[in-house]
């Protein structure tokens, strides 16, 4: 473990010269801790070359965003909705989600993401965390794997660009799960509101406050 975080934390430091990962735990979720971006972080002096690169592909996975710990505050809290079933959590970043689902008691959970850097992060929180979960790096292997099953996805269809996966994920799934902090309450097709709860970002970026209101939306399959 040693090795994949010193590997990871190395590549963190080519991206944000002077960052590095410390571990952390969610406050909506303290049960997870996560291997994230230190909170004084570098913010400024960053030559031209470094923002565009930053800007080109993001490391979403040194932070814990706020619509992800309400997703896993939200598993955590009701159990009942995925133990004993198979989990997808698409866009996986640093693997809260995931991690939450498997200490709530899903018998089998597949992070995806489509950044290897991400996948990284993810095993490495998850062996922290003494979960056992799988990896994939697209969706269409998800879905090979685990069509049928659960799926939970945070902050992605605020970018009105990624709605048609919507559709995608409620042909290939029984159940879908979303969070997402950009939406600001605004529906979703096919999907339920099911509450809004208070969270931010770890470490914390000072975003507007109406950044930290997630709304989390369900499509479960009722069975008679």
């Amino acid at each position: 473990m040693k090795e994949l975080r010193d590997a990871l934390e190395s590549y963190l430091q080519s991206r944000i010269p002077g960052s590095r990962l410390e571990r952390s735990c969610p406050p909506l979720a303290p049960e997870i801790q996560l291997h994230l971006i230190n909170a004084d972080y570098p913010r400024d002096g960053l030559d031209p070359d470094q923002v565009q690169a930053l800007m080109d592909n993001p490391p979403y996975w040194a932070f814990c965003w706020a619509s992800g710990q309400v997703l896993a505050r939200h598993l955590l809290d009701a159990p009942e909705k995925i133990a004993g079933k198979t989990l997808v959590d698409f866009g996986a970043g640093s693997g809260v989600v995931g991690i939450a689902a498997r200490l709530a008691g899903a018998t089998r959970v597949i992070l995806c993401d489509c950044d290897p850097a991400a996948l990284d992060a993810c095993r490495l929180n998850a062996q922290h965390c003494g979960v056992d979960v799988e990896y994939v790096s697209s969706l269409d292997d998800a879905i090979a794997q685990a069509a049928g099953g659960i799926v939970t996805v945070a902050d992605v269809f605020y970018d009105r660009d990624n709605l048609p996966l919507l559709a995608v994920l409620q042909a290939q799934f029984e159940e879908v799960l979303v969070a997402d902090s950009r939406l600001k309450g605004q529906p979703l097709p096919g999907m339920t509101m099911v509450g809004t709860r208070a969270s931010h970002t770890v470490p914390d970026l000072d975003e507007s406050v109406e950044f930290n209101r997630v709304t989390v939306y369900e499509k479960f399959t009722v069975y008679s």
